[in-house]
């Protein structure tokens, strides 16, 4: 008989979600420890991490704060180095720390190039490749490690805003994420994109705060409405429970349709 309490549990497991003190990283990580599953989240802000963990302090499962700066690799080795004093394997990897850069075309700058190409995409590449070792250590076919990267609509559809490096970002996430699947799987790792829309968040509060804006970006969707923190903590435990153990490989939208009404 099936046991849908086993299936969607994340109990005994710990996981590290970067950008996980606000946005979608948050929504992710209270969806993880409300499974059950012992959860450190780390931003370059350790007040915004700590806010975090006290927030979710009330779950029966661990929130732990560590905050790093991964935007270079050196930052990279220093928080995996810190993770591998406190724990001796890890087995979920919440790859979402991000960030946008807008301007128009003739005068977009190497500047919002660089910082949105690097934070977006190489230090994904390089956290999960120093994170490996921990990752690794007790996956098995059967109960694979989980590496979840968060991509976005914008990787897959134009963008009126004039986001030219975050888009190339999550386009390159995409494919890196293809990759990684197909290398890891030889370690019982699996390698999933959550394709999020329009989510409120510091990043999208702009366009949330401005009515207009945020009535043109809602008539994109053909469910026509903010995605929901449950929806998309919904989707994360699926991917990290026993009940995604067999899905790799996958862009999986979350965006009310979105991507249909392109």
């Amino acid at each position: 008989m099936m046991n849908l309490q086993t299936l969607f549990t994340l109990e005994g497991k710990t996981a590290l979600i970067t950008g996980g003190s606000r946005g979608v990283g948050a929504m992710i990580a209270e969806g993880l420890v409300a499974a059950g599953c012992r959860t450190y989240i780390s931003s370059r802000t350790a007040a915004d991490c700590e806010g975090m963990a006290e927030r979710l302090g009330d779950y029966s499962a661990d929130c732990i704060p560590l905050p790093a700066d991964i935007s270079s690799v050196e930052g990279i080795e220093s928080l995996v180095a810190t993770l591998s004093r406190l724990e001796n394997t890890v087995d979920i990897l919440v790859n979402n720390a991000g960030v946008a850069w807008g301007e128009p075309f003739a005068t977009f700058s190497e500047k919002g190039w660089d910082r949105v190409m690097n934070l977006n995409a190489r230090s994904v590449f390089f956290l999960t490749q120093k994170m490996l070792p921990l990752l690794k250590r007790r996956a098995t076919a059967e109960d694979p490690s989980r590496v979840l990267n968060t991509t976005s609509v914008l990787g897959s559809r134009p963008d009126p805003m004039m986001a030219y490096s975050y888009c190339a970002s999550k386009a390159a996430l995409e494919q890196m994420t293809r990759n990684l699947a197909y290398d890891l799987a030889g370690d019982n790792i699996t390698v999933n994109g959550i394709s999020p829309g329009f989510f409120p968040s510091r990043m999208t509060a702009h366009i949330v705060e401005d009515e207009v804006a945020d009535r043109a970006m809602l008539e994109k969707a053909r469910f026509p409405r903010h995605g929901k923190a449950e929806e998309i903590a919904g989707l994360a435990i699926y991917l990290c429970s026993r009940s995604g153990a067999y899905v790799t490989g996958a862009i999986i939208p979350i965006d009310g349709g979105m991507l249909l009404s392109c």
